[in-house]
């Protein structure tokens, strides 16, 4: 199989099992948000085997087919920044290959650029439903919090997958 179409089928393959993981959810927000079983792991691990062209496609496309198979339509921006940005942000782990504890840190920078995605959202878009006399940018900070227990479940596995997947497969 040449490289091209390994990239490709793996990248369905990370797709698939991603949004398969959405699918089980601990909780979910009326706005829309959700807290699953470490849905964004294949999608932040698949960089560091792919790169970060494969990777940002990838992630991308992940917005795309959640956005597509669930996602609601409130605005044009956010469509944007709650599924393309947000989730396309997720492929840059690439950048971050030298070892575990730098793939770490780009997974952590990668899942705060996703929460910096929906707070813009919230505050911009979402705003309006902050309780009376509460700040937008609180109600945003808040809200969009999700992504911390998010990333609290996907770390975990980010350093099974890395120490035992990973020299299964380079």
């Amino acid at each position: 199989m040449n490289k091209k179409t390994y990239m490709i089928t793996s990248g369905a393959l990370v797709l698939a099992m991603s949004q398969l993981l959405s699918y089980v959810k601990f909780f979910e927000l009326p706005q829309s948000g959700s807290v699953t079983l470490a849905s964004m792991a294949p999608i932040l691990f698949f960089p560091l085997i792919c790169g970060p062209k494969y990777g940002l496609i990838t992630s991308f496309t992940y917005g795309i087919l959640q956005f597509v198979l669930g996602g609601t339509f409130y605005h044009p921006l956010s469509l944007i920044l709650d599924y393309l940005l947000a989730f396309g942000v997720l492929g840059i782990t690439g950048f971050f290959r030298k070892n575990l504890k730098t793939f770490l840190a780009g997974s952590i920078f990668a899942m705060f650029l996703r929460y910096l995605c929906h707070f813009l959202s919230g505050f911009i878009i979402f705003g309006e439903y902050a309780p009376a006399g509460q700040s937008p940018v609180i109600y945003s900070a808040v809200y969009n919090s999700f992504i911390l227990v998010e990333a609290l479940i996907t770390i975990p596995v980010l350093v099974i997958l890395y120490k035992k997947v990973l020299p299964r497969i380079k």
